[in-house]
């Protein structure tokens, strides 16, 4: 299963951005999803996760400016960020965990999209 990471870039404090990650490959369920980002010097953090069954969980820091979001029938995962901060700047990673078609399971992460938020 692969993944194709988009819709990182530079952006001004307090403004927006949408990840977004596509699954392909033979894929018969989905059962978690997750954006991670490693800061320069850090180590990689969960941001966001959500589960096959709707359930989410946020990393304190960005809970009310972010939202993860998927479109399951195009195995699509998104993350909506608002309100961005210096502080948010930083690679970004989906993950996503499932099984295939033959009934392995899988857990795949995107290549990084960068988001650097500065004035």
């Amino acid at each position: 299963v692969q993944l194709q990471a988009s819709g990182g870039g530079l952006v001004q404090p307090g403004g927006s951005l949408r990840l977004s990650c596509a699954a392909s490959g033979s894929i018969f369920s989905i059962n978690g999803m997750a954006w991670h980002r490693q800061a320069p010097g850090k180590q990689r953090e969960l941001v966001a996760g959500l589960t096959s069954g709707g359930f989410t969980n946020y990393e304190d820091s960005v809970k009310g400016r972010f939202t993860i979001l998927k479109d399951g029938a195009n195995n699509t995962v998104y993350l909506h960020m608002n309100n961005l901060k210096p502080e948010d700047t930083a690679v970004y990673y989906c993950n996503l965990k499932g099984l295939t078609a033959r009934g392995e399971g899988f857990s795949s992460w995107g290549q990084g999209t960068l988001v650097t938020v500065s004035s």
